[in-house]
């Protein structure tokens, strides 16, 4: 309580990890969980012996934050992905065609009219989502079945993915993992559009399957076989959930940091701050671990860049 607030200088045009240094001490609302949630996500990116799980939905993985998340495969920070079907999606698309700018209010009977699909204030063109994922995934699917797989686990399908995306997209996700051997795991597979081409396929080669138990196996052995276990979440849902899940078997994660928009009064797994998963021994109650209420798109290229600057420096 003797602790001064102090003004936050921006005169000086300060570099990112400077800046969150001086939010902190500026004592902001918002502002003091980011620059607290810098300190949590260093530490996290730094500890060469914490296995790192990295989680988000598909939705981000369609705007620029998918060029932070790919950074942080790509630069070996992350040691698996738990994401959505629409990563895939998204990922896969964008490797190949542009997606737009829009607007929140705009007509979206007439954007259907148009054969334009609305995400958020994003503006996807069918012909750059649907048309595209099902060109690029009959080859990918054909290679794998001539390749002798039946039996197809999540990360092999990513892996599968990131491989015919061309090399000199620094930006993919799929392309970074298959290229640090990072396993990208995808547990409700069947939600989005890759898992419907893979459904489609599936229909005239009734032998091939999912290997989900395979999947789980793998996140078995990352669990246990981690010495240290932390997380990075960004939004909730089956991603989020999976993570804490699994690691609970191990006692909890020794570190957690969760960023969110979700309120936590509905009783949501989304809205469900990290002291919570203390109470089912997801997180460890000595872990450290932090909630940080904000956009992601906003957050996490801010506190992604000042932990890379503090941690490279």
């Amino acid at each position: 309580m003797r602790r001064r607030v102090e003004d936050v200088r921006v005169d000086d045009a300060p570099s990112l990890d400077t800046l969150v240094r001086r939010l902190e001490a500026g004592g902001g609302f918002s502002a003091k969980g980011v620059a607290e949630g810098v300190d949590l996500l260093a530490g996290i990116l730094a500890d060469p012996e914490m296995t790192v799980f990295l989680s988000f939905p598909a939705d981000i993985v369609a705007t620029g934050t998918r060029g932070v998340l790919a950074t942080l495969v790509r630069e070996g920070y992350v040691d698996a992905v738990l994401t959505t079907c629409g990563t895939l999606d998204h990922d896969l698309a964008r490797a190949f065609r542009p997606y737009y700018h829009g607007e929140w209010n705009l007509d979206d009977a007439a954007l259907h009219r148009r054969h334009l699909y609305r995400l958020g204030n994003l503006v996807i063109p069918e012909a750059n989502y649907g048309t595209i994922l099902e060109r690029q995934m009959r080859p990918i699917l054909e290679r794998l079945w001539a390749g002798g797989i039946r039996s197809l686990t999540t990360r092999a399908l990513a892996a599968a993915i990131g491989e015919a995306i061309p090399a000199r997209d620094r930006s993919s996700i799929l392309r970074a993992a298959f290229d640090r051997h990072v396993p990208v795991f995808v547990p409700g597979i069947t939600d989005g559009a890759v898992g419907s081409q893979v459904w489609l396929f599936w229909q005239d080669h009734k032998g091939l399957s999912f290997d989900l138990f395979g999947d789980e196996q793998a996140i078995s052995d990352l669990v246990f076989e981690a010495k240290r276990a932390g997380a990075i979440m960004l939004g909730g849902g089956i991603s989020k959930h999976h993570t804490i899940w699994w690691n609970q078997f191990r006692g909890g994660l020794d570190a957690a940091l969760y960023l969110t928009t979700a309120v936590e009064w509905d009783g949501s797994l989304s809205g469900a701050r990290t002291r919570e998963a203390i109470s089912w021994g997801k997180v460890k109650a000595r872990a450290r671990h932090l909630t940080v209420e904000g956009d992601v798109t906003l957050l996490l290229p801010l506190m992604v860049g000042a932990a890379l600057e503090r941690i490279r420096r």
